[in-house]
This record gives C-alpha cells, sequence and structure tokens, in this order.
C-alpha cells in the first residue's frame, strides 16, 4: 500500500492541532498564546512529515544491501 507524503502530512497536521486544542481548552479559557500554539503545532508537524521523504518499499530496485 502507497501512502502519499501529502496524505500523511495532513493526518499529522490534524492530529498535532487536535491535541493542542485540546489541551489549550483544558482549563476552560482560550488565549491568544493558545491559539499561536495550536497553529504551530498544525504547521511544524505537516511540514515536517511531508519533507521527510517516505522509506522505499522491499521490492524497490537498487535497494538490496548485501553484508559481507
Amino acid at each position: 500500500m502507497h501512502v502519499s507524503s501529502i496524505a500523511k502530512s495532513i493526518v499529522a497536521a490534524i492530529a498535532a492541532g487536535s491535541t493542542a486544542a485540546v489541551t489549550a481548552v483544558a482549563d476552560s479559557q482560550f488565549t491568544t498564546g493558545d491559539g499561536v500554539t495550536i497553529v504551530l503545532a498544525v504547521l511544524a508537524a505537516g511540514g515536517i512529515t511531508w519533507a521527510v521523504p517516505n522509506k522505499p518499499s522491499s521490492g524497490a530496485s537498487g535497494g538490496s544491501v548485501s553484508s559481507v
């Protein structure tokens, strides 16, 4: 199964954003700092996940490694 980089980055951004949002409203207050934290979490998680290349599958050509 091949999952694209953009799909993985969207899922990572949603997970990070929702985690930051739940933490932000845990005290029943939402401040500007909480909003900034959520935005930065979404951008960082999505951007880093998108930037890291997918690991090639085991059947990819040129990927064989032999032990000596």
